[in-house]
């Protein structure tokens, strides 16, 4: 299932999708009291961070990962897990969520390694078993890669891993990314597109002929779980 949302401008976009974040843990809340959530880095879930803030969620219940993160230490400015604490944890009171980070100060190997283990121990999973994640929020770069899943990764191909480590050539950096098997696995899906600058690549991926290898975030369209894609006006201004 999948479900489109227009919103007028990145805050609202980011808005409607804290909100649906925050209603798809409540209603685990009242089942199980554990939440999975796996958040993207970049810059509009800096948008998200600062909404999700303002919720009222039981964070005590939820358990962050991360969708990737960038082969540099915690307190590196590009770190995904800093950017999170900089504008969603450090605004939360206590309890905060159990924190499941990628140990990103190791070499991208070996992170990937540890990062897996701690999947593997999280979900309770047996060799050759993915993990089942409630939520997994998404972002999008222009290029249409989502995760560190870029155009043309062979690792777009495999679905026997959970993490890989992978050198980005475009970026020069080393990066540690959730493969498509948990991406496509998860429950709950939650693309957050804002921008002209992605206007191009959003078409592509929604109207386009299926190509994840061309437009990995083609990756998020799939019949397991659920895809909502959270988009402002000028992110959707190609679509039909």
């Amino acid at each position: 299932m999948a479900k489109l949302f227009k919103l007028p401008t990145p805050q609202a976009a980011a808005a409607a999708a804290a909100d649906r974040i925050t209603k798809i843990i409540s209603t685990i809340n009242r089942k199980t009291n554990k939440v999975s959530l796996a958040v993207s880095g970049g810059s509009t879930p800096k948008l998200l961070f600062q909404e999700l803030v303002k919720q009222q969620i039981d964070w005590a219940t939820v358990h962050l990962f991360w969708a990737d993160e960038r082969g540099v230490p915690p307190t590196d400015a590009q770190s995904n897990y800093r950017m999170t604490k900089e504008f969603l944890l450090d605004s939360l009171k206590y309890p905060r969520p159990t924190i499941h980070r990628i140990p990103s100060e190791l070499s991208a190997v070996d992170a990937a390694k540890r990062y897996t283990e701690d999947i593997v121990s999280y979900f309770n999973l047996q060799p050759g078993d993915f993990p089942i994640f409630d939520i997994v929020q998404l972002g999008m770069g222009n290029d249409a890669h989502t995760a560190s899943l870029f155009p043309g990764e062979p690792s777009i191909e495999n679905h026997s891993e959970i993490v890989a480590a992978l050198y980005v050539e475009g970026k020069k950096q080393w990066r540690i990314t959730l493969l498509p098997g948990p991406i496509q696995r998860a429950s709950n899906r939650i693309c957050l597109i804002t921008g002209t600058d992605k206007s191009h690549a959003l078409k592509a991926v929604l109207e386009f002929p299926t190509d994840p290898m061309e437009f990995p975030m083609q990756l998020a369209i799939t019949t397991r779980g659920s895809t909502e894609w959270y988009v402002d006006e000028a992110a959707a201004a190609l679509l039909e």
